[in-house]
């Protein structure tokens, strides 16, 4: 990766407009990451009764309070918040609840 990215795109011409997240692998990580999103935005569904909360996914049937970082907290609202669209808002803690999910269904079953 260049030190000097801008610098870089000037000299070949090319303009920079966005920011991908850094989320480990390279392209594959953020074409990974991506996926996450795109999935966890399709699962959302609004609450049910006479008062619908916030979007969640249907399947989730707990909702534990898990200590994490002061940084690891600003990452993820940071993802969260660009991972977000103008109709769906993902909260940090849905995103986290995510890649929990992914994280552990790699995981082999033994």
């Amino acid at each position: 990766m260049a030190k000097n990215v801008k610098k870089l795109a000037e000299l070949l011409g090319a303009e920079i407009v966005g920011q991908v997240p850094d989320v480990g692998g390279g392209a594959f990580g953020a074409a990974r990451l991506a996926e996450i999103v795109a999935d966890l935005q399709t699962r959302l569904v609004p609450g049910q009764g006479r008062r619908p909360g916030r979007p969640t996914v249907a399947t989730w049937v707990a909702a534990p309070k898990i200590p994490m970082s002061e940084a690891t907290e600003t990452k993820l609202a940071r993802l969260a918040a660009q991972a977000s669209t103008s109709g769906r808002r993902i909260s940090p803690m849905q995103l986290a609840a995510q890649l929990l999910e992914e994280a552990v269904a790699r995981l082999p079953d033994e």
